[in-house]
């Protein structure tokens, strides 16, 4: 018998409450952000919606398309010299500038093809915008220092999109010519001809949990919905004084707009979307609360095992001996969950054994792995054929 996959799930979003814009007294039309304590990737003054999303990997009966919904995804599996310097950040676990300069060299040039059957030509890697971002379930922090260059970046909270084409930098490195060049929809202003795109490459290291979740833009009303927002870049970029606040959008909610994501990736494949256009964010998945306690249930065994706390041991063991990964969590999250269980329920069978004390902490290291979030993101300058 075949078990049935839920394709739907709601997801809970964070968006720039309408209450909190104005009239941008310099784009008649367009409404602004106000200005937030944090930058709009953090969770400061946001509202929360549910919103169902439908999980692509097990509904294959939507085909996203880069042109109409603004987003895709793409196989990179057959790039060999880009697999091997994802495989060294995943094992380093952060982005060293060698790597990043083997991702750039690898990518340039490169001719990607997305899920959808179009074909990108890679014309332009942006010396700016590689980042990591890192983040546990359920929002559990992982960074053990603040952001600085490519690392130590977590999940972007709220939804939003990456650059204003009208907006600081690109009026000032393409002297005013972005809208024209570039494929957008804007609130006040739009280009469907041009075959030139400005993309973010979103490669996921890992994700079953915090997945990134991406919009129809077309179920979008732009000039309502969709709102300027100066952020603020100088903790994270190096750039000249009159370009360091960078024009993006934030983005208010609405019934009508139709969420994606795909619950289980790796570095294989990869989101590709509109810079100047696609309301993305990332999400936390049902299931992903009791994950969350079971990789600090299992963080939290290790050390006892490490002083020989076998009381401890015990007690935490014994905190977990009923639960269940619950039905429903995507697939790919209940396996990693019914994972992380089954290490926790061997762990007072190793107390005493030096060698399978060892073995032990190794699966339970490779358990709670499996749960965090890893994903690198780059933008690109790619010509697109139609």
């Amino acid at each position: 018998m075949v078990a049935v996959v839920d394709t739907t799930y709601s997801l809970d979003l964070a968006f720039t409450p309408l209450s909190r814009s104005f009239l941008d007294p310099e784009r008649p039309g367009v409404l602004r952000a106000l200005s937030r304590v944090t930058a709009p990737y953090e969770d400061d003054g946001f509202e929360v919606h549910a919103c169902e999303a439908v999980d692509l990997v097990h509904d294959t009966s939507v085909q996203p398309d880069l042109f109409t919904f603004g987003f895709d995804a793409a196989d990179l599996a057959e790039h060999e010299e880009l697999q091997l310097a994802l495989s060294g950040i995943q094992r380093a676990g952060a982005v060293t500038d060698a790597l990043a300069a083997s991702i750039r060299e690898a990518l340039n040039g490169a001719k990607i093809t997305s899920f959808g059957g179009r074909q990108l030509t890679v014309l332009h890697v942006a010396d700016e915008g590689l980042i990591m971002r890192v983040g546990g379930p359920n929002g559990m922090a992982t960074a053990k220092a603040a952001s600085k260059g490519a690392n130590g970046h977590t999940p972007a909270v709220s939804v939003h999109a990456d650059q204003d084409v009208y907006g600081t930098p690109l009026v000032q490195l393409m002297a005013g010519r972005a809208p024209t060049l570039f494929r957008h929809d804007s609130p006040d202003g739009f280009n469907h001809e041009a075959s030139l795109m400005l993309v973010n490459l979103w490669i996921p290291l890992q994700q079953i949990t915090r997945p990134l979740v991406l919009a129809d833009g077309r179920t979008f009303n732009r000039p309502l919905h969709q709102l300027r927002y100066g952020l603020p870049t100088q903790s994270f970029l190096d750039r000249d004084q009159d370009q360091v606040v960078n024009d993006i959008w934030t983005f208010a909610h609405h019934g009508d707009q139709r969420w994606y994501f795909r619950s289980e990736m790796d570095q294989r494949s990869a989101y590709v979307f509109n810079t100047l256009s696609t309301p993305h964010g990332s999400a936390v998945l049902p299931g992903e609360d009791l994950a969350e306690r079971c990789y600090l249930g299992l963080e939290a065994i290790e050390a006892a095992l490490e002083v020989g706390d076998t009381a401890a041991v015990t007690e935490l063991v014994a905190e977990f001996a009923d639960r269940e990964a619950p039905e429903s969590a995507t697939p790919a999250l209940l396996r990693a969950i019914k994972s992380m269980l089954v290490v926790m329920a061997d762990a007072p069978s190793v107390v005493g054994d030096t060698q399978r004390d060892q073995e032990w902490q190794i699966r339970s290291r490779a358990a709670r792995k499996q749960v965090l979030r890893m994903s690198l993101e780059l933008r690109l300058v790619v010509s697109v054929r139609p």
